[in-house]
């Protein structure tokens, strides 16, 4: 019997191996952005900032935009500096601050240093002391009420700063309007540096950091439901080496969440249109759901006590309620996960009317066995043990 022998080009050999070789090395690249994407922001803003530092530096070494601004120019370099932040919402949110700051701070103190102006000797000493003690003292105590303090305590400094500066100044130069308005246009360049760079390159907004962390805490709880029901139904023996359960790690970083989650808002609350909610951007409900996340958190993390006490029940009472028990905190983790993922998508939960009635089905699963003639014998009054059950029963 004869063979065939079917020749294969060198060009189709050599092919398939050179694909598989280019896939195979950016593949790593890839992969190494989507796992360290905060990272990776983080650098973006840094090569931002050195952009920004960069363009406001060229007022000191281009001669003809130093011979317009002169020693001005380190008001720009120095709203560069301070001005600019890692979210776009605080980054005008503080360049806002600063040029409101500046005008009313400087619109002031050219009116007190030009009534100063006015008098001679003590009597001009005199109104700029009586100035800036007034306006300090009023602006200093405008900073403590909570609401300024939340908002525009940043803008209160600056007019403090600038209307010190400004009537000060006044004393010993005659042109302090002309002065005002130099230190009012550099503080003005600076800051649209900032703004074209924060907004225009590469933007990083807080409402999206709100609620890409939102979305992620409710994935951190239906982890913590499913570590707790593995740790308290397994054999004792187990359960005393871990003792202590990995699972309230989770809920912690839920619970300190709520400071994160305010500064967040309000960063986002000064950020122009953009995404799918244009204008309206809902943050009192991603402050709500924020409350209701962390209020769940607690009390899953208060079921750690059942792990600690002393008095444990025994096996048959655990592997009484242990099936009803895992089933409603599967419903609970995939009813969390189901919601965190609709949020995500910023799309109406499809299982919407699924879930209530399975949550209720298997609660009331659970009522019928914690029932009194199905716990005869179990010795529960002297016993610690259905933590859970009586949690989810609640």
């Amino acid at each position: 019997m004869g063979s065939t022998i079917i020749v294969i080009p060198d060009g189709l050999d050599r092919g398939v191996p050179e694909m598989k070789k280019l896939d195979i090395s950016c593949q790593p690249i890839i992969s190494f952005v989507r796992s360290n994407r905060q990272d990776m922001r983080k650098v973006i803003h840094s090569i931002k900032v050195g952009i920004a530092l960069v363009l406001v530096s060229l007022l000191y070494l281009l001669d003809p935009l130093y011979k317009q601004v002169g020693e001005n120019a380190m008001w720009a370099i120095m709203t560069v500096v301070v001005v600019f932040e890692f979210f776009a919402g605080a980054t005008l949110s503080k360049g806002l601050n600063r040029g409101f700051g500046t005008v009313v701070g400087g619109g002031l103190g050219c009116l007190a240093a030009a009534f100063a102006q006015a008098l001679d000797g003590v009597g001009k000493a005199i109104i700029v002391g009586i100035a800036v003690f007034i306006f300090g003292a009023g602006a200093t105590y405008t900073r403590q009420v909570p609401t300024i303090k939340k908002k525009y305590d940043y803008g209160a400094i600056i007019f403090i700063l600038t209307f010190n500066l400004v009537v000060v100044s006044g004393l010993r130069v005659e042109q302090v309007m002309q002065l005002a308005c130099q230190h009012l246009s550099t503080v003005l360049m600076g800051f649209a540096i900032c703004i074209f760079i924060s907004l225009l390159v590469f933007p990083i907004w807080a409402s999206d950091e709100l609620h890409h962390s939102l979305v992620s805490r409710f994935d951190d709880l239906a982890t913590s439901l499913e570590g707790f029901s593995e740790e308290y139904f397994e054999n004792t023996i187990k359960k005393e080496k871990k003792f202590g359960g990995n699972f309230s790690r989770n809920c912690k970083s839920v619970l300190h969440s709520k400071t994160k989650d305010e500064l967040l808002v309000n960063f986002a609350r000064w950020e122009p249109w953009h995404g799918k909610f244009s204008f309206s951007y809902p943050s009192g409900k991603y402050l709500k759901i924020g409350e209701h996340l962390r209020d769940l958190a607690a009390t899953i993390l208060s079921l750690k006590g059942c792990l600690r006490s002393p008095t444990q029940s025994s096996e048959d009472v655990r592997q009484l309620v242990k099936e009803p028990c895992e089933a409603i905190v599967v419903s609970l983790v995939w009813t969390l996960r189901e919601l965190g993922e609709s949020i995500r998508k910023m799309i109406k939960c499809p299982s919407e009317e699924m879930i209530v009635p399975k949550l209720k089905s298997v609660r009331l699963e659970l009522s019928l066995i914690m029932t009194p003639s199905k716990l005869v014998g179990t010795n529960l009054e002297n016993t610690n043990g259905l933590g859970l059950a009586s949690f989810i029963y609640s």
